[in-house]
């Protein structure tokens, strides 16, 4: 049966690339359809065209002359088509006996192609040949093809959604916004009149969010245009615009000002801040990676689980716990939603205790969930809660919840400032009514004098190794060994400056001023 060359594995995966002539026909399909179309759905108009053309090549090609079967005899003079070649046509210009013990009697035809190349072929075989095709010599066109759209989509689509997309981003016409490309030439016109309008709508609305239609009614674009059309050009043109945000997860656009957006979605948190501190991981005994690995703080950059779960469960450390945010961990990454192309995803948080909605923003550049200051401070939660996560029917609906219990007073540890702008740790009596981890919980009465002792990352007053000597002398005299859990020393150090698990761990190991006294626990010397 003959095959058309694109249903062949070797068409897609060595020879594809994209032509000008594609680039003609896509945008044709544009100017055509006049609705902004994803990569997907271009990779599969192009793969449609590529199996057309080639079935039209061939129509052309059959009616030119015959196709070359090694079991066939030729005449010179007679017109071949050679479909291993591309269906590349030649003529034969002369005959001549083979001369193979193998293949019996035989003829070698001389064939000259339209290039000029001169080339020769085995003809009158009377063994099998794998150039032989299984149909009558009168055929006048080719056979149905097995190749089939959706099929090359799913076996080769990545690679050509891959070269459709390196390509439109060289073409100048082409723009691209939220999973969809179109043509610039062909936008509806969105005047900076539209924008002012767009604008004003926002600020009647608290800022947004408002979707795209929403806006559309209020400003008045062109009717004649098609609807699609009209967001997509209303979309672009408040994409390059700086008043405005785009916040919605992927598949849904919509618009804040970014004006009126939470000063703490907009710029990092001075708490949640990190200017990376080189240090050495191969020190990290199996149980100090193990322990790493239970605190799962973002700036670990360990790797999430192969199956990511419905409900994650962690322990609330002070900088999440004093900017109202969650920690986007290995775990919980993969639970919030995901964009295109905003940095800044407007979502909604769920109180489990409650059902109260809150408005929640994902800030994945800089892996954090802004949006619970008002839950911790209702629900008086300690550093060190064990705070749970769960997935919803709907990705951009996380539950936020705790394990709450009736307030019951119990020791835990107090963060107070001391004498000479130093941290002093003191164990207190304290109601609390949430489950937490007994190594990291933490309290304070006075946020604002703790804050007054924040060490500012971009210029530390103090080395990680002198923080870390003070704190373990605080925190060793609340135990009667004067030894420190390391994962008690990680907590405490987080008051102070923002640090990842690893660069403390690894200064426990390595500096002589820290002895290790069996287990997780350590002592100063």
């Amino acid at each position: 049966m003959l095959r058309y060359q694109t249903a062949t594995e070797h068409y897609w995966t060595e020879h594809f690339e994209i032509t000008d002539e594609d680039i003609e026909f896509l945008f044709n399909v544009f100017l055509e359809g006049e609705k902004p179309l994803s990569s997907e759905e271009l990779a599969s108009r192009l793969i449609a065209f590529r199996i057309e053309r080639e079935a039209q090549l061939l129509r052309r090609q059959i009616q030119r002359g015959e196709i070359f079967q090694p079991r066939d005899a030729y005449q010179v003079g007679q017109s071949l088509i050679f479909p291993a070649m591309n269906y590349a046509i030649g003529e034969v210009t002369g005959t001549r006996p083979g001369n193979n013990p193998e293949h019996g009697s035989f003829m070698v035809i001389q064939v000259r192609f339209e290039n000029g190349e001169l080339r020769e072929f085995a003809s009158s075989l009377q063994t099998p040949h794998s150039l032989n095709l299984d149909f009558s010599a009168d055929t006048q066109t080719p056979p149905a093809t097995d190749a089939d759209v959706k099929a090359i989509l799913r076996s080769y689509g990545d690679d050509v959604v891959y070269l459709v997309e390196e390509r439109l981003r060289k073409e100048p016409d082409a723009v691209y916004f939220a999973g969809r490309w179109f043509l610039k030439s062909l936008l509806a016109d969105v005047t900076i009149a539209h924008l002012h309008l767009a604008e004003a709508v926002l600020d009647m609305r608290g800022g947004g969010p408002l979707e795209t239609e929403q806006i559309i009614k209020e400003i008045g674009l062109p009717a004649e245009i098609n609807r699609r059309l009209q967001a997509f050009s209303l979309d672009y043109a408040m994409f390059h615009d700086e008043r405005f945000d785009e916040v919605g997860p992927a598949g849904r656009v919509k618009w804040c000002l970014r004006g009126m957006e939470p000063p703490e979605v907009l710029s990092v948190p001075e708490r949640l801040r990190y200017k990376p501190i080189e240090y050495d991981w191969r020190l990290l005994t199996n149980e100090l990676a193990q322990l790493e690995f239970e605190l799962d703080d973002e700036l670990s950059n360990l790797r999430s689980p192969a199956s990511p779960a419905d409900s994650v469960t962690f322990s609330l450390n002070f900088p999440h716990r004093r900017t109202g945010t969650l920690p986007l961990n290995s775990h919980l990454r993969h639970m919030f939603p995901t964009a295109y192309e905003a940095p800044r995803i407007l979502m909604t948080l769920v109180d489990g205790q409650t059902g109260e909605e809150m408005s929640g923003w994902v800030v994945r550049e800089h892996r954090y969930v802004y949006g619970l200051a008002d839950f911790y401070r209702r629900h008086r939660l300690p550093v060190g809660a064990y705070i749970m996560v769960k997935r919803t029917d709907d990705p951009s609906r996380v539950i936020v919840d705790f394990h709450a219990h009736r307030p019951r007073t119990e020791w835990i540890r107090l963060a107070m400032a001391g004498p000479g702008n130093r941290l002093q740790i003191e164990n207190h009596k304290r109601a609390i009514g949430a489950e937490y981890d007994d190594l990291t919980v933490l309290g304070a009465d006075d946020l604002k004098a703790i804050d007054a002792l924040w060490i500012s990352t971009d210029k530390p007053q103090r080395g990680l190794a002198d923080l870390m000597r003070e704190l373990m002398g605080e925190l060793a005299k609340l135990a009667p060994q004067r030894t420190v859990h390391a994962k008690t020393l990680y907590s405490a150090v987080n008051v102070l400056r923002r640090c990842p698990p690893g660069p403390i761990f690894a200064t426990l190991v390595s500096n002589a001023d820290f002895e290790h006294v069996g287990g997780p626990y350590w002592r100063l010397v």
